[in-house]
Parts: structure tokens; sequence; C-alpha cells
């Protein structure tokens, strides 16, 4: 682009190397429509293939992509003055193939439920999970939840990270009030009891509407009248006096909907048994939906995804959930090869996936630790790692939870193995929790490579969990991992033939 005279000219296929220097492509793969300048800016529409057979060129995909942008302080006479390393630039993540849709209208009949922290101080700590309990009133007949949406208090938006909205077992005839860390050992021990999610967000996600046909239902008989909120704080500046009310405000309706809808956690357990060695360019941790949970746990005719969020931590730089039935992929449920921990936006499918009994959901995550210098373990920590694909669903299961993590024991081996295989006889392995056990492993190619080998091929523990925080009755330690057979395409769009255009 360059700008003289107040005219705009942007017509050209170019690329950046390490330093910054701007190149002319060699291939010319997009083409100018338009250029306009109007009172808020400069306005391109262009067209350009998914998929251009170009290296140098980036394939337009499904998931968020990174639009980066730069402002000059002066004009330029060519593109060869240009440095991405001396303007002003910035980044904008979008998900560019998603469907346009436009809003749906809420029903005339709507009313508003805010779950918000009591205006708390934030702790000055780099992470914090705050809960608190917010009772509903006794007497709220049944209703829907057909959008809900972040209520993030205005100069805290850099630190609330994400928030989540809990029902608590509906057994529970009374749960004590609590406003105070999640991790607090002398927080109420219900609390652990409210695990049915009913909302969820995180950076960069929009309002969230329900299909026509379905809503999440709160109240009424069968459901119970507490709800837990908790709010995650990324606070690494560790402010100190912040206050802040974040929270969620759901929208609800009296006209009940064809269907109860429902949401499910898959991926990985939150816990340090899975790890990420320091120094990784690329390396995958695997989450899995077994048939035998959703045996258990489904309908005959199963359940319909309509919608997914995906969530990880720092390192994370993809997720993707794959369906497989009778032992080979039948579809991708969502795949985010670009994702960023600062957009986790909820993602409407492109079709509603049927999930049967027996199917198994695979979430593979893609970490990078090329700039740490110590293991990354799983955990709720910002510096810790999470895999996590948030489906949301129709009809309403009791089935909450579905993921998985490595034996512990086979976990064991590997730190009995490799601490000998580098010269200490002296195990320590019974000694100390896992987290240090990671952290004593002399970590070159070899200790990551073995690693790697035992997530993919060691039993695996599953947790097949209920509304209640209670597992499905069965056996579901030591399970061996699925096998099955990839038959899916790499890429929606390839590079062989005609690759399609965007505009």
């Amino acid at each position: 682009m360059k700008i003289r005279d107040l005219r705009c000219y942007f017509g050209q296929d170019a690329w950046s190397n390490s330093k910054g220097h701007v190149s002319l492509d060699s291939q010319q793969d997009y083409e100018l429509i338009e250029a306009k300048k109007k009172a808020d800016g400069f306005y391109l529409l262009f067209k350009r293939p998914f998929s251009t057979c170009d290296p140098r060129d980036y394939v337009i995909e499904e998931g968020t992509v990174h639009i980066i942008y730069g402002l000059l302080d002066q004009p330029i006479a060519s593109l060869e003055d240009l440095n991405l390393f001396r303007i002003h630039t910035g980044v904008q993540r979008v998900l560019m193939l998603r469907p346009d849709m436009p809003s749906p209208t809420l029903p005339p009949d709507i009313q508003t439920l805010d779950v918000l922290a009591p205006n708390i101080i934030i702790p000055n700590q780099e992470t914090t999970y705050w809960c608190f309990i917010q009772k509903l009133p006794d007497d709220m007949p049944k209703n829907h939840i057909v959008m809900y949406e972040s209520r993030i208090t205005p100069g805290n938006e850099a630190i609330v990270h994400h928030i989540e909205v809990f029902e608590c077992a509906t057994d529970l005839r009374d749960v004590p009030q609590y406003s105070g860390s999640c991790d607090d050992k002398m927080k109420p021990k219900k609390l652990n009891f409210c695990r049915h999610v009913l909302a969820a967000w995180a950076m960069g996600a929009e309002a969230f509407y329900y299909p026509p046909d379905a809503g999440l239902a709160i109240g009424g008989p069968g459901s119970s009248r507490f709800l837990r909120l908790e709010v995650h704080y990324h606070n690494p500046l560790i402010i100190s006096g912040r206050h802040d009310s974040s929270g969620i405000r759901l929208h609800y309706t009296p006209s009940l909907r064809r269907y109860d809808a429902g949401i499910m956690e898959l991926g990985l357990v939150y816990t340090p048994v899975m790890a990420i060695p320091p120094k990784q360019h690329t390396f995958y941790l695997t989450g899995y939906c077994t048939s035998r949970c959703t045996q258990t746990a489904l309908p005959q005719g199963g359940i319909y995804v309509f919608a997914s969020q995906l969530h990880t931590h720092l390192a994370g730089r993809g997720v993707k959930t794959v369906l497989v039935r009778g032992g080979k992929e039948l579809e991708v449920l969502q795949d985010d090869q670009h994702f960023s921990t600062e957009y986790q936006t909820i993602r409407v499918l492109r079709k509603m996936i049927n999930i049967l009994p027996g199917d198994i959901l695979i979430t593979k995550c893609t970490y990078n630790t090329e700039d740490r210098s110590k293991p990354t373990v799983g955990g709720f920590g910002i510096m810790e790692e999470m895999c996590v694909n948030y489906i949301h669903y129709y009809p309403r299961t009791q089935l909450e939870l579905c993921k998985s993590h490595v034996d512990p024991g086979y976990l064991q081996k590997y730190f009995n193995f490799i601490n000998r295989f580098h010269g200490n006889d002296q195990c320590v392995c019974a000694d100390v929790g896992v987290t240090e056990q990671y952290s004593q492993v002399h970590w070159d190619d070899f200790a990551g490579e073995v690693l790697d080998s035992l997530y993919n091929t060691a039993p695996i523990s599953m947790h097949c969990n209920q509304s209640t925080a209670r597992l499905f009755p069965g056996e579901w330690e030591k399970q061996p991992l699925p096998e099955v057979t990839s038959i899916l395409p790499k890429h929606r769009y390839p590079c062989e033939g005609g690759a399609e255009s965007y505009s």
C-alpha cells in the first residue's frame, strides 16, 4: 500500500522476511476489486484463492486468522521502502470463514439475570480463580436461557481471562454463601458439586445465541436454586486494589423451546500428570471421550452438537476435535490450527453433528514452549496448560465431562526409565509430586520423544462425569487407547486443483 495526495493504492501480492523487509511475490495471487477512502478509514475489497500453492502465502482455512496491519507515519514511494519493524503494527483476529448469520431476534418476553462477582478486590497475584454462590428465587419456574453475554468491569478487560457459571447438584438442599478463592481449603465442600455448566465465556468471545429449537434450562422442578460463578483473573503485573464486578448476563424466556440444551467438556483433565517439555516448537497432547463413556451416558438417538468453544492457555497453538465411529474418523467437529488464547469465541458449526452411543471424540491440542526453560504441566494457572472443547448440544444428558489423562502408573514407569537413562539410579519418584518429578527430568530430545511415545501408547484414566461431579458407574482406570484409522483430508482446501476464492 502507498498513500500520496490522499490516494490509496493496494494492488500487489508481497511477503516479509524475519527482518521485516517486504518484497514483491513472484506469484501474484491477489486481485484488487475496489479501494475507497471514507471518513473512518480505508476500505479494500479483494479476492484470492483460499490455498494458492505458494509457500509464501497464508492458507485461508477454518479457524482463527491473524490479520496484521500497519500504520505509516508518512507516505512511501515504493514497496522496498517498507519495513514492518519500523512502523506501528497491530493484530486483528477473526474467523474469516465463519458463516455470515445475523443475530437472532430475542422473544418479547425475554428477561435477564446477572451473575456477577460482588465488587471484589482482585488479589495481587498472577492467577486467581474466584468463586461466588448466587441463589435463584425459590419460586422461579422453568425457563430457557436463549442467549448469554459477558459483563466485564470497564478497565479490567485484560485481567478477566475467562468466566463460567455452574448450576449446583439438584440433591443439595442448601449451599452456603461464599465469595472467595476457589482454591481456598476452607471453602464449603458443597462447591465441588456445582459442576453443571450454564454459561462459559473467554477472551474474545461474543454474545452467544441458542438455535430456535433449543434453550438451556434454568429454574423449575428438578433444578438447583444455587449457581456458582467462577472467574479466572490473570494479573501478570500484580496490580493491587483493583475492584471487579465481572460476570455473565443470562437472557431467559418462560416460553420453553422444544429441547433442553447442554454443555459438555471434552479434552484433557486439569492435572499435572499431562505436561509439555520445554523448548518445543510443536508438541501434542490428546484427550479422549471413549466409546465406553458415550455408550454409557448418551441416549439411543444420541445428541446434536451445534456449537463449540475451544480453550487453552498461553502455550496453546491449535485445537482439533474429531468424531470417530466404527474405528474410523468420520468428521471434524472443530479445528483451529492458529488458535489464540486472546480470541476464544464460541463457534457455531456449519451443520449440526450427531454423536451416537459408542462414538469416540478425540481432542488434540498443539503447544509451543520454545520460550520456556521448564516443563509446562496441566493445571489452572495461566502458565500451566489446558486442552478443552466445550460443546453445545441438545437434548441435554447427564454427561457433563468426558475427558482423560495418561495412566499415572505408566507415567511413573517413564520417570523411572528416563532418570536411570540419564544416570540417576536413585529415583525419588515416590517422594515428590508429579510437578516436581517433571522438573527433575533432564530435558533433551530423547526425554521429550519418549514422553510423546508414552502419551500415544499408554492406557488412560477416563473421567466420565455426571452433572453431580460424580463418575458414571463403570470401570474407568487403565483404559486402552482407541484404535483409529485416519481417513479425513488434512486441509479442507487442498492446493491441487481449482481453489475457491475469498472476498
